[in-house]
């Protein structure tokens, strides 16, 4: 596999930073030596993966955006498998598990759409369409809660929302409803808001601001943002967020790196504690953890020949 990084003028055409090599005092050689150690699973030749989660037994779904195809990896064996319905020929983005109703829900990038998944097949269940808005729509990441799925929208400023039913049943089919971004949040050109989780501390909701390299926490019932202080740091191209416990993983896709922060209780602010970088990232998008690693999926957006390019997923220790 090759492992070719953004071409400049593609990055910056998708309003990505040029990826910069940056030291802290410590030498080229001490750096690399810092480096995490990794492994990589390949993808099938033209995936273009984009979202990655991890389901039942701790297996790993990948979403393609080059159709919509699913990809199941099993992490003790490496073995990979695409769900035979799930190529449904428009994009899957971000990816999260519903460990309620056992099933992946995933997000239709610029088809403005939420989708619930089975988890074997791949056959779509429902579809749930976001309203027209004053921009085109771009779902881009999503999480389920026990009360609804939340997903960002990275051209306006407003989270779909499915209301979820007490009981396992789905809604049918139909429209998302809408709940504004209001409070400290305020949309600039470019993507904005991308990764979303659940905090485990309160209705709280946590999502990235990719243009601005801002993290915010979001109350789930009013739509309300207050900004995350971290220390007067940003996480610029930050994209797909994932949680585990108080610890909060960004994935800063065009820096080839993750920072974890160690999130308060108020989730009002949060410490970096960590940053991990590995040659094997070309691009990561989106990170799950498996037990005591991150399974990271590469986009290598501005590749050549997306149709054709190597893809794969790398594992990193957390």
């Amino acid at each position: 596999m090759s492992r070719r990084l953004v071409p400049l003028a593609l990055t910056l055409a998708l309003g990505l930073a040029p990826v910069v090599a940056v030291t802290t005092g410590a030498t080229a050689g001490q750096a690399e030596r810092r480096a995490a150690p990794s492994r990589t699973v390949d993808l099938p030749d033209g995936w273009q993966p984009e979202g990655v989660t991890t389901g039942r037994r701790g297996k790993v779904y990948s979403g393609s955006l080059a159709d919509g195809s699913i990809l199941r990896l099993n992490p003790r064996t490496n073995r990979t498998v695409v769900l035979p319905d799930s190529a449904v020929g428009k994009p899957s983005v971000g990816l999260d598990y519903d460990k309620r109703r056992r099933i992946l829900w995933v997000a239709g990038g610029p088809e403005g759409e939420i989708r619930a998944v089975r988890l074997g097949t791949g056959e779509v269940l429902r579809t749930y369409t976001l309203p027209a808005a004053a921009n085109d729509r771009f779902v881009n990441d999503l999480v389920v809660t026990s009360g609804a799925v939340y997903a960002t929208d990275s051209a306006n400023q407003e989270l779909g929302v499915v209301e979820l039913p007490a009981g396992l049943t789905l809604p049918p089919s139909g429209a998302a409803t809408l709940l504004p971004l209001t409070g400290e949040l305020v949309y600039q050109d470019g993507f904005n808001a991308n990764g979303i989780v659940e905090s485990n501390r309160g209705n709280w909701l946590v999502l990235v601001q990719s243009n601005t390299g801002r993290l915010f926490r979001v109350n789930a019932a009013t739509g309300r943002t207050l900004q995350i202080d971290l220390d007067g740091r940003r996480v610029r191209n930050g994209d797909g967020l994932e949680a585990k416990g108080d610890l909060l993983y960004v994935v800063r896709n065009a820096n080839n790196r993750i920072d974890v922060y160690d999130l308060k209780r108020n989730v009002r602010s949060g410490d970096r504690v960590k940053v991990i970088r590995t040659p094997d990232f070309d691009t990561p998008t989106t990170a799950t953890v498996v037990r005591r690693s991150l399974w990271v999926a590469n986009a290598r957006f501005g590749v050549d020949d997306p149709e054709t390019a190597s893809y794969w997923l790398t594992r990193v220790d957390r």
